[in-house]
């Protein structure tokens, strides 16, 4: 049985992510379409297709939960 479907439906995931208007939730459909080639990976026995996107996939829902950081001090003072 082929597993190409996999990595099919991880490309449509991946590139459906780029319909999102929310940084944070373009980062964890990213994230959920590397598990599914990280999945691909290991099926089909590619090592470096399953820990390059074991990584990303970490990464990227790891990132999507940090805090923005505050703006810079000079952007604040124009506001005012």
């Amino acid at each position: 049985m082929s597993v190409d479907w996999i990595g099919w439906l991880a490309t449509a995931v991946f590139a459906s992510s780029y319909l999102t208007r929310r940084p944070a939730t373009l980062r964890r459909i990213q994230g959920l379409a590397a598990l599914m080639w990280a999945a691909y990976g290991g099926l089909i026995h590619a090592l470096p297709v399953l820990v390059a996107n074991l990584i990303v996939a970490t990464m990227a829902i790891g990132s999507s939960f940090m805090r923005p950081p505050p703006p810079p001090a000079a952007a604040v003072a124009q506001e005012r």
